[in-house]
């Protein structure tokens, strides 16, 4: 069977799609290779390399793989995304690095994506951080709570809600800060749409009907981009 017509599928695992095409493409950009030269050193056709990095489902064979990871100077789990299970912030970091700041939509675009973040109260018993389901709803983020449970007593204080995301392959990721005052939803109407909107019941179970709205005071967000050195 010809790798370039049709990709072994059964030799190779990379976990959630399209990761496999992502990792090569970054790599190869960090290196400064073109895909007619990393096909080169591979033994394969550039575009063979440009399925690899655009079609998500493209599943390279286990021979293939190494020959890549060999070409890119890495190694084959680190391909694969093998490493996708353990704990984040361990592996290295890139070279060149840089942090930019997002603007505001682009923080809320990211707010969107999620939907477990954590909240910061400064309570009775000090500072507190838990995580926690939520919903974007209307310029605001929403959770649900018990009364009596911590991120309860985030009405009538201000807090901070965080969420972010770490791409352990790539070393890059983004984070996004809220930062405002908790207020209880006692509308019915709200609530019914609160409950209509949020795409899942807490993950830690129990009776949890009451809503807390946060409005933001400021938001502010930043991500690390990987600047490929001339």
């Amino acid at each position: 069977m010809s790798e370039h017509a049709q990709p072994d599928t059964g030799a190779a695992s990379a976990g959630p799609q399209g990761d496999i095409g992502r990792r090569i493409a970054q790599r190869r950009q960090e290196l400064g290779l073109t895909r007619e030269e990393t096909a080169a050193r591979v033994g394969t056709a550039p575009d063979y390399i440009q399925y690899l990095e655009e079609k998500p489902s493209a599943m390279p064979g286990i021979g293939v793989l190494i020959r890549l990871a060999d070409a890119l100077g890495i190694a084959v789990s680190a391909l694969r995304g093998s490493d996708a299970g353990l704990p984040p912030g361990i592996g290295t970091a890139a070279d060149h690095p840089e942090l930019a700041e997002m603007s505001v939509d682009e923080c809320w675009e990211r707010l969107s994506t999620h939907g477990v973040g954590r909240v910061a109260i400064d309570g009775p018993a000090g500072l507190l951080i838990v995580p926690l389901n939520y919903t974007v709803v209307d310029g605001a983020i929403a959770f649900r709570t018990a009364p009596d449970a911590t991120p309860a007593t985030a009405v009538g204080n201000q807090v901070a809600f965080e969420v972010d995301r770490i791409d352990e392959a790539l070393s890059q990721g983004w984070s996004v800060l809220l930062q405002g005052r908790g207020r209880a939803v006692t509308d019915p109407d709200t609530v019914r749409r609160l409950n209509a909107l949020a795409y899942s019941g807490p993950w830690a179970g129990g009776e949890r009907d009451m809503w807390v709205r946060v409005e933001p005071d400021a938001i502010s967000g930043r991500r690390i981009v990987v600047r490929r050195e001339a």
